[in-house]
């Protein structure tokens, strides 16, 4: 029987991928105490980069939302495979941070992560509630559209 968890990502359609490898000198996950940090995730799916480009010049906000709600799912398979695949060990989303890659003019990045924010809440309830940052950038890794980091408190 799925843990309670899983059975509300099958609910979503949502099937977690094995955990995104680091690109770079750094580990995907580090807990200190009950409080799990998750990297930054990108939208890769099936290994491939998706949602290229800026939000603003050729990327809308609904794009972005996409592309946020596929980090998030990328963070979740973060917390999974730092908790050998116990989802229901979390006690709450503590805090995420958002990061969009958008032109200087454009101001909705809080509805962009609302991509990644949604989907903790939908997997979560009110345990996916958390404190949130929603930040523009120049750029960001391999050209995509936005980078989601998570903090977990776990059992």
């Amino acid at each position: 029987m799925p843990s309670t968890i899983q059975q509300r990502l099958l609910e979503l359609g949502v099937t977690l991928p094995a955990a995104p490898r680091p690109a770079a000198n750094y580990v995907p996950a580090v807990r200190s105490g009950n409080l799990l940090f998750i990297a930054g995730q990108v939208p890769v799916q099936d290994g491939q980069a998706r949602f290229l480009g800026k939000l603003g010049a050729g990327l809308g906000v609904a794009e972005g939302q996409q592309a946020a709600r596929l980090c998030a799912i990328n963070v979740l398979a973060q917390v999974a495979a730092a908790l050998d695949g116990d989802l229901d060990r979390v006690v709450r989303c503590v805090r995420v941070g958002g990061f969009v890659n958008a032109v200087p003019e454009f101001t909705e990045h809080p509805a962009v992560i609302n991509g990644a924010s949604d989907f903790f809440v939908a997997v979560f309830g009110d345990a996916g509630k958390h404190a949130r940052a929603a930040v523009g950038a120049g750029s960001l890794p391999r050209g995509v559209a936005v980078e989601v980091e998570a903090v977990f408190e776990v059992r």
